[in-house]
């Protein structure tokens, strides 16, 4: 069965019809939705992180917060870029909040992209080719990998610093604390690219897929993805991992379902359903189209769509500034009325 989870950017902005002004606002009607969401039978409840921007920034207390407030649906990130982030405050961060959560944290990391600053992570500490591990010559890119296999060492449990004989007896070398059970197989990473998704499974990472690959091949987005995924998981098997991957992918979805959505999405649904290409950081990139009308029109087309098809689980980007209730309305929507159609389109190919 396809998992549904929602994807908050959690922008905030005074404005015509924005429930959303300030980032308080954000931050507590993020947890609400969760709750919302959990009480409607959605699965998972993430959250996207960005720098310098009204948007998520530091999702720790958001999703420590929402942990302590829910029992059941999972919590994420889509995604963490590993650019800004100091990998062992993170593992921490991390460890705690999965604790919280009662192993509930799914983790979706990636290299990030484009941003409102020029190369914020600098103004954080972190300059490509300085630090601990740093190779001269490195790319921002590098410097991402490097945060990233750092963090993933240090939930694993990597001996890291050494005693300190006066307190512990001895000089042998310590982990971070908390350690959190089983997280460490519950990283993602936010793929754009078939050869990305390709070493994300060499890795050992859950891939996370978009609704933005930055490449094009003139094929439609569903099927360029649906290949990224299968190419997931040809170099999962070949890499001989013990456990089985979960694959994601985004969509922006969104449900006509009375007058209050017919009012802000009725005038959107001929002119977004196609397609975008365009050139997004020098390089050919294509962009999903959104899914905008009746549940039943909805899920016909999403009973299509060969890459959510392929996915075990399906994230749909939300408006947020509209709310905690009508989205809350949308996401029970979609649980009700369109992932049982989904689901009943992909069990063929399961059997």
């Amino acid at each position: 069965m396809t998992r549904l989870g929602f994807l908050s950017f959690g922008n905030w902005m005074p404005g015509h019809g924005s429930a959303v002004r300030s980032g308080a606002d954000a931050l507590l009607q993020g947890v609400e939705l969760a709750v919302a969401a959990e009480e409607a039978g959605v699965d998972g409840a993430f959250y996207r992180v960005h720098h310098f921007a009204k948007n998520h920034s530091s999702p720790w207390p958001l999703l420590a917060a929402a942990a302590a407030r829910t029992s059941r649906i999972e919590l994420g990130t889509g995604v963490i870029d590993m650019r800004y982030e100091n990998p062992l405050a993170m593992a921490e961060n991390a460890a705690a909040t999965d604790l919280i959560s009662g192993g509930r944290l799914q983790l979706g990391i990636s290299r990030g992209s484009p941003e409102t600053s020029v190369a914020g992570y600098e103004h954080f500490g972190h300059v490509p080719g300085t630090g601990l591990g740093a190779i001269e010559g490195e790319s921002d890119a590098d410097m991402a990998r490097r945060h990233t296999a750092r963090f993933r060492s240090a939930i694993a449990g990597e001996l890291i610093a050494p005693g300190n004989p006066q307190m512990v007896g001895s000089d042998r070398p310590l982990p971070i604390t908390p350690q959190a059970p089983g997280l460490a197989e519950r990283i993602w990473w936010g793929a754009g690219t078939r050869a990305t998704a390709v070493w994300t499974a060499e890795q050992g990472m859950n891939l996370m897929s978009s609704t933005l690959l930055t490449e094009d091949t003139g094929v439609p987005f569903d099927e360029l993805q649906a290949e990224q995924i299968a190419l997931f998981h040809e170099a999962w098997r070949a890499a001989g991992w013990a456990h089985a991957p979960r694959v994601s992918v985004s969509r922006s979805i969104l449900p006509i379902i009375d007058d209050e959505t017919a009012h802000w999405f009725g005038l959107h649904a001929q002119a977004e359903q196609r397609d975008q290409v365009g050139m997004l950081d020098g390089s050919r990139s294509r962009f999903g189209r959104s899914y905008i009308g009746t549940p039943e029109q909805i899920a016909a087309e999403l009973a299509r769509d060969s890459a959510v098809q392929a996915a075990d689980t399906l994230l749909v980007t939300v408006p947020n500034q509209l709310g905690v209730d009508i989205n809350a309305r949308m996401l029970g929507a979609l649980v009700r009325d369109v992932m049982p159609v989904v689901d009943a389109a992909r069990a063929p190919s399961l059997a």
